[in-house]
C-alpha cells in the first residue's frame, strides 16, 4: 500500500512546493501564479480516493501537508523587502487551509463515490477550494484576528477597495479571496477533464 501511494505522495508535494514557490508572483492585480498551481492538489486527492480509498487519500493529504509545512519554515527564514515571505498568520492559514480543506474533500469524494463519474469529484473539490479559500484568506489577512500575529502588519490588506476593482466597497482581502475562489471554482471543472481521462485509462490497465 505505502509503496502504491508513492506517485501519489510526489504529485502532491510537486504541487505544495511549486505552488509555494509561484504564489510569490503576482498574476494581474488579484491573482498570484500560485493560485493556478495548488488546486490540482485536489486532482491528486480525488484521483487516490478513487482508486485506493480514502485512507490512502488521507495518507496523501499529510503528505502534502508536512511538505506546505517545511515549504513554510524555509519561507521564514527568506527575508523580502516588507520582512520574511512567510509570517505566522500565512503559515498557520496555509496549513490550516489546506488540511481542513483536503479531508473535507476526501470525506465528500467518499460520501458520493457511488454516484455518477463527475460528482463527486466535482462536488468535493468545489466544497474544498471553498473551505480552503474562506479560511486561509481569514486567518491571514482578516482584521479581526490581528491578535495571532500583532507585529505583522497587514494594514495594506484591510484597506477598503471597490470588489475586485467593480463592485461594492470591502477590505482588499476580500477581493483576492474572491479571485482566488473563482479561479479554484473554474479549475474544479476543467480538472474534470484529466480526472475523467486518468480513471478511463487506469481502469483499462487493471481490467
Amino acid at each position: 500500500m505505502t509503496r502504491n501511494l508513492i506517485p501519489g505522495i510526489l504529485a502532491m508535494a510537486a504541487i505544495v512546493v511549486a505552488s509555494n514557490i509561484l504564489v510569490q508572483f503576482l498574476f494581474g492585480q488579484w491573482l498570484t501564479w500560485g493560485a493556478f498551481t495548488y488546486p490540482f492538489a485536489f486532482l491528486v486527492t480525488d484521483l487516490t480516493n478513487r482508486f485506493q480509498g480514502a485512507a490512502a487519500a488521507r495518507k496523501v493529504v499529510v503528505a502534502g501537508f508536512v511538505v506546505g509545512v517545511i515549504c513554510s519554515l524555509i519561507g521564514t527564514q527568506i527575508m523580502g523587502e516588507f520582512g520574511p515571505l512567510v509570517t505566522l498568520r500565512i503559515a498557520l492559514g496555509s496549513g490550516l487551509a489546506f488540511l481542513t480543506a483536503q479531508l473535507m474533500d476526501v470525506q465528500v469524494f467518499n460520501r458520493l463515490r457511488k454516484g455518477s463519474w463527475w460528482r463527486a469529484p466535482l462536488v468535493s473539490t468545489l466544497i474544498g477550494s471553498s473551505l480552503d479559500t474562506i479560511l486561509f484568506f481569514t486567518v491571514a489577512f482578516s482584521g479581526a484576528l490581528a491578535f495571532i500575529e500583532p507585529a505583522n502588519d497587514v494594514s495594506w490588506a484591510t484597506e477598503v477597495l471597490p470588489l475586485l476593482g467593480a463592485g461594492p466597497m470591502v477590505p482588499l482581502w476580500v477581493s483576492l479571496a474572491t479571485a482566488d475562489w473563482l479561479v479554484k471554482l473554474s479549475l474544479a471543472i476543467v480538472a474534470l477533464v484529466p480526472f475523467r481521462v486518468i480513471v478511463g485509462r487506469l481502469t483499462e490497465r487493471i481490467a
